[in-house]
């Protein structure tokens, strides 16, 4: 059985004390996996609080290099001395406000699993893709292009998020959710195997939030969130992941 992940993404929000206040409030879990996302400047700290815990760490982005003349940039090697084993690779943010590319997030993926991080890869349609009938041939071609020269998928996970619902209090119906999540575990077996596909967990990241997260989180195909909003404040977030331990 696929374990549900409950992450939360604090993108360019929080000061280093208050994303220690913040870690500081955020519920362990046995039955789901919780993973934090915090700014770069607040890693370090808030590894450090939550070392005793099953909290995970992730980073919200990384470069493919090592290290070199790239100013404003955090490598690999920076992120696994920190202590941090997953990164977020693929935002629609990444993408659309910073034009990353395919090739470049590739490259990312790559450099992340040759240093033994964990990557979640995000997948996602805009709004006008979604309504030309789109949405299967841009999440095909994203997953293909991500995961190009990936052999092996056990440190990979896919989180969906449609474009047009992150930020905008939009969220797609469940319908259109399950329906997505099924595709796209349908392109992983095609890419891969059955097997592999089954094991693969997908997460949903548009707007999810406790009034929306049982019936989404439900899902046959949904195994966890990708959480921006709600993951700003302990209470919602600890409510996700209680209700991500109800669906365990």
């Amino acid at each position: 059985m696929r374990k549900m992940i409950i992450a939360g993404n604090w993108k360019m929000n929080k000061t280093l004390s208050e994303s220690v206040e913040l870690a500081k409030s955020i519920n362990d879990s046995d039955k789901v996996g919780v993973m934090i996302a915090p700014n770069y400047t607040a890693l370090a700290a808030v590894k450090e609080l939550i070392k005793d815990k099953k909290i995970c760490l992730a980073a919200q982005n990384m470069h493919y290099e090592e290290e070199g003349a790239f100013t404003g940039e955090v490598s690999p090697n920076m992120l696994k001395d920190i202590g941090c084993g997953h990164v977020i690779l693929g935002h629609s943010e990444r993408r659309h406000v910073f034009m990353e590319d395919d090739a470049v997030i590739r490259e990312k993926v790559l450099s992340a699993l040759a240093h033994d991080i964990k990557v979640v890869l995000c997948i996602g349609e805009k709004l006008e893709q979604r309504e030309t009938g789109k949405t299967n041939e841009i999440l095909e071609m994203q997953l293909k292009e991500g995961l190009k020269g990936v052999e092996k998928l056990d440190n990979v996970i896919i989180a969906y998020e449609p474009v047009w619902a992150i930020g905008t209090g939009k969220v797609a119906t469940v319908e259109q959710v399950q329906e997505t999540h099924a595709y796209v575990r349908s392109v992983i077996e095609s890419m891969y195997d059955p097997e592999v596909a089954s094991a693969m967990r997908i997460l949903y990241g548009g707007s999810l939030k406790p009034e929306n997260a049982p019936e989404l989180l439900a899902l046959e195909d949904v195994d966890g969130g990708l959480i921006g909003g709600a993951a700003l404040k302990a209470e919602s977030f600890n409510e996700l992941i209680s209700i991500g331990e109800n669906n365990s």
